[in-house]
Parts: structure tokens; sequence; C-alpha cells
């Protein structure tokens, strides 16, 4: 895909590349990434696959972002300038209408380019104020001179680790006061495993396998006397991962979820919460019984950063052994040394384009209930 000048529309402080700052620190809730986030910031003057199909993609190879409106003015003949305008208020009403239907001031009686600032403008403030994970709004201009706006809305995941600790719910189940809760979120865990597709640290495609495979070198060629502990927490690690996943690896916690939670009756303050947990996400699940977390994964940033420059979603969002430890302090070190090389993230984005074409119906809906869910589940996990 070939630019020439972006044309953003609004203010975006949010172009700006991310920079870690120093460790994670263990924290008792999802756990944060030492970044000042600056890709996901929101200016207060304006409010995170492109599963877009293949059809969207290719009718714009070839897109060029419009230039400043000034700069327009100067060097489109009238015709050209009739040609954007009456694009322009095409895929402007075609914005309205897609967006909760709102009706556009009638600028047409203003001069050429004011008349589309103005309305530009607009459509802006409303976006900000009525549309939910709105990011931002381009007008852009086709290798055929068409002018249209492309809006991308963003769950914005933050500087966060979306860690999804497994021993303490091995513990849980050797537990037997606390087995019925224990199998309650082992459903849980079953749908993020098979449906959320949520990566598993024991697993060797998962980017945590890697980064306990290393940190276990590390002790192997350390001088020290002293690690037995280190070398233990290593091997809970394994021992309580390959347990867990043989539990969920069969569906039949997946396929017996409803029946948990029905015959399920919390007797403390923290079965209930674990009831509450478990109903969020089988209500997902059911809302969205084929979904998975990287659906929509896109990095915004400029089009020509590298893949190596940008922080995956499968690299902050996983299950791991524990949240608590040196190993996990380790890890997030680990992480966070890693993560301060790269430019940007990797978020759930959806791109919509306004060019006279099917409006692509995707929306977030799946991520803004997936994420505090997962926040919860955590909260829950490491605080027992």
């Amino acid at each position: 895909m070939e630019y020439a000048a972006q044309y953003y529309i609004g203010h975006h402080s949010n172009a700006t590349k991310a920079k870690t700052k120093e460790t994670v620190q263990t924290i008792k809730r999802v756990h944060s990434i030492d970044t000042t986030h600056k890709r996901c910031t929101r200016n207060r003057q304006r409010q995170t696959e492109v599963r877009a199909g293949a059809n969207v993609a290719n009718a714009f190879l070839k897109t060029t972002f419009l230039p400043k409106l000034e700069i327009i003015k100067s060097v489109q003949s009238p015709m050209e300038v009739e040609k954007i305008e009456t694009d322009f208020y095409h895929s402007l009403f075609e914005v309205a209408r897609h967006y909760n239907g709102f009706e556009p001031l009638d600028t047409r009686t203003f001069g050429y380019p004011y008349n589309l600032a103005l309305s530009v403008w607009e459509v802006e403030n409303h976006l900000k104020r009525n549309v939910r994970n709105w990011n931002s709004l381009r007008l852009v201009q086709d290798d055929k001179g068409k002018t249209f706006f492309i809006s991308e809305e963003q769950y914005c995941t933050g500087a966060t680790l979306y860690y999804i600790p497994v021993v303490p719910l091995y513990k849980m189940l050797r537990n037997k006061q606390e087995r019925n809760a224990a199998l309650l979120l082992l459903s849980v865990f079953a749908y993020l495993y098979h449906i959320a597709d949520i990566p598993y640290y024991r697993q060797e495609d998962a980017y945590i396998y890697w980064q306990y495979e290393m940190i276990t070198d590390w002790i192997e060629q350390d001088d020290e006397t002293d690690l037995d502990s280190r070398k233990e927490e290593l091997k809970v690690a394994k021992w309580c991962g390959d347990k867990i996943e043989q539990k969920i690896f069969n569906r039949k916690s997946l396929n017996v979820f409803a029946d948990r939670i029905k015959a399920f009756k919390p007797k403390n303050d923290f079965e209930h919460e674990c009831l509450n947990v478990a109903k969020g996400f089988f209500t997902l699940y059911t809302d969205y019984p084929a979904t998975s977390v990287f659906q929509n994964a896109k990095c915004v940033e400029d089009e020509a950063e590298q893949e190596d420059e940008v922080i995956a979603m499968n690299k902050y969002i996983s299950f791991i052994a524990d949240a608590n430890g040196w190993l996990y302090e380790t890890l997030a070190e680990s992480v966070n040394n890693e993560f301060n090389e790269y430019g940007t993230t990797e978020e759930p984005t959806v791109v919509k384009i306004f060019s006279g074409e099917n409006i692509t119906d995707c929306n977030l809906d799946f991520e803004n209930r997936l994420f505090p869910l997962i926040d919860d589940l955590c909260y829950l996990l490491n605080n027992h």
C-alpha cells in the first residue's frame, strides 16, 4: 500500500511510539507493563484483523492520503474540486448513517475547503462523544481519485500484561473445600483455551514457553550454589501447567460449563465472585461461540513498521504459571526488557471504509467484554 501524506483528522497525541521505563511490579490484578503507552493515550480534545475482507483491502492498495485542506485548495482545478466535494459529502452521509444516524450540518454554502473542514470538525466531535472505542478518522483519496473517509475503532489494552495464572487453580483443585469453585473456573479456563484461543505457556508455539525456557537456561548456567528454591519454582510451573492443560484439553469442562454454573451454590464472598466471573464468561461464550481474542488483531502504527518492531498480542496475552515469586519477577523483567525495544503495540482494531461499498459490520463488543472479565479472573486467582 502506497501513501503520500497521512491526513489524520483531529488530535493524535497517541502517534508517539511507546517507551518502556522499568520492570513491571508484581501486583494482584492484571499486570501492567511499565511503559508510557502513548500509542493508546487520548488527547483531551478528542476521544484499541483488520477482518475487513479481501475486496476492501484490494480497493485501496494504492491509496494516498489527502494533504492539508489549504494545500488542496491551491492545487485543485474547479472540476477536481467539484469531484472532491461530491465524493466527500457522499462519504460523510455514509459515516453519519452508520454512526447513530446523526444529521450533519449543510456546509455547502461555505467556500472550499472550509466547507469540508467544518464538516470534518462536526463529525469528529460527534464520534468522540458517541462512539465507544473510536480512535481516528481519515480522509483519503484512492488511485482513481475517489475521496472518502476511513474510520478506525480500537480497544486500548493499555500497558497491560493479560497473564492468567495457572498454579492458583491447581491448588484450588487440590483443596476439597474449594473443589467446586475450582471446577467452575476450570470451565472458564477451557473456554479461554479452546474458544478464545489464549496461548498456553506449556506449548512450544507460545511466547511465554520460550521465556520460561530461557530462564531455565540461565539457572542451569548460573554458578551460584543456592538455586534449589528457584529450580523448584520452575519444576512447579511445568508440573502444574501440564496437569491443568491435561484437564482442559479434553473439552468436557467446556461441555459441562452451563451445568456447573446451574449447580453451583456459593458459600462465601469468594465463591460468589467466582460464580459471577463464570457467568460473565459463559454469556460471552454463548454470544460468541467461535470468536478468538485475535480476531481483530491489528497494528495501526505507521505501515512502514516491521513485524519485529511490534509487540504482538500473543506476547502480552497468555496463560502463565504464577504471578507471585521469583519466577514471575524474572519473567516480568525479561518481558519488559524485550518490549522496551519495540516501537508500538498490536491491539484489537476495526477499520471501516466509507467509499460507497458495503461497510463492514464488525465491532469491538467482544473485546469490550472479554478483557474486563480476564481482569476479574486474574484478580480472583492472584488474591485467593
